[in-house]
């Protein structure tokens, strides 16, 4: 229930208002209307703590969570707080948080001594932290917006600047946050249309929520105009964070290993595939073959759970297969293998000679396309990509990404391009994009240092 209003409302209350007390719970009145949703949305984070403790439990019975981690959604923790200045950033998920990688290196080469701690809610992202984030990192799973799991945290990491990512924002924390004093900023904020009218609905309570942030931080000039349309009183420009993304990391005897697979074969690359994606894939496949009969397609599902689905899809098109759960290479008469493990698209990227980046010809929205970019990776999609309309546009207008139409030829025409595209001049076109970025990174690491007072 919590996380259904949070959804729908994210907003929180402002903090020029006076506490009071209700049964033990600490709200806040605004001196204008919060909104039934964020009033309700105070009181249920208190009243549901037990039933939070619950579903935690559960979800550690059934395996969806680590047992050795869910205390950290809990606000309790085993390891301790690093001396010295800590930054606290949150992002979602996995993409999410390796698109902030470039600015915690840098941040890190202008304050070498600050540490951060890293925050996300899904678990999949804990999985490949380690070895794609600076070292002077630490991961933690985000406490669930509970007043006690959240004093839990900030009591333990005491954080000297609070930054958040993208679109999970949670209202309790957020208040809680400011409530302490601790700088907050609001970074690479990306609004949709359709994300822009569910919050018009509650645009007091997410007016409110923008007054907790010192600086906000938009990836593009609409996401700008609907954030002050929705009364933030202050939005900057920072484009988005992807383009300077460092390349993402690679275990390089997995890659030794695959270079004498790749040997002699062409290799291409459909990568965070969804229902939709995978026969339009497939078919273009099964078109190489018939030019280039050593091709290999490594093809790595969005959702992992879907392996075995794909390999029955792709044996009815008579395509010899491989799971990378069951075999960590494949044989030479193999023409497909279907990466159903985490964490491991630094190693594809590397052997492939085009990305198809999913999500693309089903309608999600499309992925992120800069990791194969920044690899020299040339990308191939489809006409969905909503979720990144500016990098999409501006990759295609560089020639370094190539749209395919839907539609009957879809397959045909995905095939012709892996086949014949130009892929040396793509990588120096690429490379041109992301120095560009990423130098764009500095005076905006610079700010947010500032935000720290000299406690670095």
């Amino acid at each position: 229930m919590v996380a259904r209003l949070a959804a729908l409302c994210d907003i929180g209350a402002n903090t020029k208002s006076a506490a009071i007390e209700v049964k033990g719970l600490s709200l806040t009145r605004e001196s204008g209307t919060l909104g039934w949703q964020l009033r309700t949305y105070l009181m249920l984070r208190s009243v549901l703590q037990p039933v939070m403790r619950r579903v935690t439990a559960k979800r550690v019975r059934s395996g969806k969570d680590d047992p050795a981690r869910s205390g950290e959604k809990l606000g309790v923790y085993n390891i301790p707080r690093p001396a010295g200045a800590v930054v606290w950033v949150h992002a979602v998920g996995l993409g999410e948080v390796l698109a902030l990688r470039p600015l915690l290196v840098e941040i890190g080469r202008q304050a070498p001594n600050v540490h951060f701690l890293v925050t996300s809610t899904a678990r999949s992202s804990a999985q490949v932290m380690g070895r794609n984030l600076p070292a002077n990192t630490t991961h933690q799973f985000l406490p669930l917006d509970g007043p006690r799991f959240v004093r839990g945290f900030l009591d333990h990491w005491r954080p000297d600047l609070s930054i958040w990512s993208e679109q999970d924002i949670w209202p309790g924390i957020v208040i809680d946050v400011k409530r302490r004093g601790i700088p907050l900023a609001y970074i690479n904020a990306r609004i949709s249309q359709s994300g822009y009218e569910k919050r018009a609905k509650f645009r007091t309570g997410f007016a409110a929520l923008m007054g907790h942030f010192d600086r906000v931080y938009a990836q593009d000039d609409h996401s700008v105009s609907r954030l002050k349309a929705l009364g933030a009183a202050r939005v900057d420009k920072m484009g988005s964070l992807k383009p300077a993304a460092e390349p993402l990391a690679v275990d390089h005897e997995a890659l030794a290993a695959w270079q004498v697979v790749k040997a002699g074969r062409r290799i291409w690359v459909a990568a965070s595939t969804h229902d939709g994606d995978e026969e339009i894939v497939l078919k273009a496949h099964r078109q190489i073959l018939t030019s280039d009969p050593a091709a290999l397609l490594i093809l790595v599902p969005r959702d992992l759970d879907r392996a075995a689905d794909i390999n029955q899809l792709a044996t009815s098109y008579g395509l010899r297969t491989a799971l990378r759960s069951q075999s960590s290479s494949c044989a030479p008469e193999t023409s497909l293998y279907i990466a159903d493990s985490f964490g491991e698209l630094g190693l594809w990227y590397r052997l492939a000679s085009h990305a198809f980046v999913g999500g693309s010809f089903a309608n999600i929205g499309g992925h992120n396309p800069w990791e194969p970019i920044c690899l020299g990776c040339p990308v191939l999609h489809g006409p969905n990509t909503q979720n990144f309309v500016r990098d999409y546009a501006d990759l295609n207008a560089a020639g370094i990404a190539l749209p395919i139409a839907a539609g009957p030829a879809a397959a045909f025409h995905l095939a012709q391009a892996v086949l014949t595209q130009d892929v040396a001049s793509v990588a120096q076109a690429a490379a041109v994009l992301t120095e560009q970025a990423r130098a764009g990174l500095v005076p905006l690491a610079q700010d947010l240092l500032s935000m720290l007072g000299g406690r670095t």
